[in-house]
């Protein structure tokens, strides 16, 4: 597969997905259909290429607006790091459920200066994983994967590739 154009504006990104909110919802159908180990296949390739074109440090679109869990042992390394004791890092960063459940406690993230994360190396696995399009099971994710269609170029690169490999053809929209 060739590497397609790839657009990292995140204004036209934006713009083209609100174009395509009908398309996508027509899309999202049929890849609910396809078989799917051969659409965690495609999207894999697809994104081993796109992936290393796309340069994050351009964007931080993701740690500017998600919602960043993270576990005990990942708030200990984090600490750690920053050299502080584990209650202060807690008190300054974290926000827990009653249910003991961690989540960064500001949106865009705290660790996040000049879209490029400050504890890098010791960032959380959700932080680690995104956009997740690596992972297999694909169809169990469209909903989480199309939520940040708009907002991630990767997601947004993968997707728009997706739809040639896979052979969509865009619905013919009535008014």
């Amino acid at each position: 597969m060739e590497l397609p154009y790839l657009e990292s504006n995140l204004t036209i990104i934006a713009l083209n997905a609100a174009e395509k909110e009908k398309e996508n919802v027509a899309f999202l159908q049929h890849l609910k259909e396809l078989n799917s180990h051969e659409l965690d296949a495609s999207v894999q390739v697809i994104n081993k290429l796109i992936t290393p074109a796309i340069d994050c440090t351009q964007c931080g679109n993701c740690c500017k607006s998600l919602m960043i869990g993270l576990n005990t042992a990942e708030a200990d390394a984090a600490a750690g790091f920053l050299t502080i004791s584990r209650q202060n890092f807690d008190d300054a960063y974290v926000e827990k459920s009653l249910s003991g459940k961690m989540l960064m406690s500001t949106i865009p993230c705290h660790f996040l200066a000049d879209n490029k994360c400050t504890i890098y190396e010791h960032r959380f696995a959700g932080c680690r994983e995104f956009p997740a399009l690596h992972l297999p099971e694909v169809q169990n994710r469209l909903f989480t994967i199309f939520m940040h269609y708009d907002r991630c170029p990767i997601i947004y690169n993968v997707m728009e590739a997706l739809k040639t490999e896979v052979h969509f053809e865009t619905p013919v929209v009535s008014n």
